[in-house]
């Protein structure tokens, strides 16, 4: 059998043979027996998760997947082993409840060499207290489909830990200039998106050690006598930011939930500030108004906005060629909305193009190695699923 990631051409025949009803989800996941059609895509269910957060593909094929609990699988999506699992052990212990847990996986720009891989995950404080926290490690594969991390370490701390369970944010994402960013929640307390003396509500830029570059745009504010953590800061004004992507330009692109209405997408600018809790296009949950962005035009506005919402959790920028009518187009998973949304970008504005319905919330998208779409569902038992375009009509007689 042909050693390859799944693609169209090869569905049907590699699923039969690598599984069967009643097989143990451990070892070898169901699957549906046949890719179902769906608009300019066919669906193709790989396997099952408990709580799926995050995942990022291995050099080798190979797929990482955070389960929320505080597991790292590791999937097989190759030749006769195609839908087993493994786990990985040495992870970090992580602060389950609400909307924390285990957060998202990324590999090293030169993982190839370093074999270094980065996590995020809530962790507990002192009391009731909690916060993100970003740390890396090296990845050990064994030969029995599972493996280890090994001298891990944490590398970044949301600041202050608070009390509460929701709005981590901690997506990751390499950028061009091989710098680390990280998207920080304002853990739903408003306030300390606009507080310099918190590094919550912001959009961080790191070096891949953790450490501060000298060209940050507030590491002036961010002496040891005044206020550190300022120095880590790109961006602030921010609420709950679960995806972040680079377009093939360079430009990075953050999508975040607004409060009761006012979903955002928008181009991430150095030093920007982009309002909340100030303004905002939607309102909060207990019926007060929050002025929109257009009162108040020295904070950033947002490309597009949501009202109704789409409750964003994922971001992808598609590069790919097995889609070539979407390359450069911008993929984001939806929750509430159950959708996977289209982005057609035009330089430094964007737009909804279409959106899909997905008939479940959606947690996650990523790119595949050969260019197909790859999303996982939100919440128990959810479904991996690979988004490939449907097979050319049979030649007429």
């Amino acid at each position: 059998m042909t050693q390859r990631l799944l693609t169209t051409a090869c569905l049907a025949a590699l699923l039969a043979a690598c599984n069967s009803p009643g097989t143990d989800a451990t070892e070898a996941v169901a699957v549906q027996p046949d890719p179902v059609a769906t608009g300019p895509f066919v669906t193709l269910e790989v396997a099952r998760f408990d709580e799926p957060w995050a995942m990022t593909f291995l050099p080798d094929g190979r797929l990482l997947v955070t389960e929320k609990r505080g597991k790292l699988k590791l999937l097989e999506l190759q030749g006769a082993d195609a839908g087993k699992t493994g786990e990985i052990s040495g992870v970090p212990e992580v602060a389950y409840g609400g909307q924390g847990g285990f957060g998202d996986v990324i590999l090293h720009p030169d993982f190839a060499n370093n074999r270094l891989v980065y996590l995020s995950y809530a962790e507990a404080g002192e009391g009731d207290t909690r916060g993100a926290a970003v740390a890396r490690a090296r990845l050990n594969l064994d030969a029995k489909g599972g493996g280890r991390l090994s001298d891990l370490k944490v590398i970044w701390r949301q600041v202050p830990k608070v009390t509460g369970q929701g709005h981590y944010s901690h997506r990751l994402a390499f950028g061009p200039d091989g710098h680390l960013w990280i998207s920080s929640g304002e853990r739903q307390k408003f306030d300390p998106a606009q507080d310099m003396a918190s590094n919550l509500g912001k959009i961080i830029r790191l070096n891949d050690d953790g450490s501060v570059p000298d060209d940050n745009p507030f590491v002036e504010e961010g002496t040891a006598e005044r206020n550190e953590v300022a120095s880590q800061v790109w961006s602030l004004g921010h609420r709950n930011v679960l995806g972040i992507a680079f377009d093939a330009e360079g430009r990075l692109w953050n999508h975040e939930m607004g409060p009761k209405g006012g979903d955002e997408l928008n181009l991430v600018q150095r030093g920007g500030n982009y309002g909340y809790p100030i303004v905002s296009n939607g309102d909060h949950y207990d019926g007060r108004p929050i002025p929109d962005h257009d009162t108040r035009p020295e904070f950033v506005a947002p490309k597009i906005s949501w009202t109704p919402v789409i409750s964003p959790s994922s971001f992808v920028i598609y590069s790919g060629e097995l889609f070539p009518a979407w390359k450069g187009s911008g993929f984001i998973t939806g929750l509430s909305s159950q959708s996977l949304v289209r982005i057609e970008f035009d330089g430094d504005d964007a737009r909804e193009a279409e959106r899909f319905d997905m008939g479940h919330r959606m947690r996650e998208v990523e790119q595949g190695p050969d260019g197909s779409l790859w999303l996982l569902e939100d919440g128990d038992d959810a479904r991996l699923l690979q988004l490939s375009p449907p097979p050319p009509p049979a030649a007429q007689g």
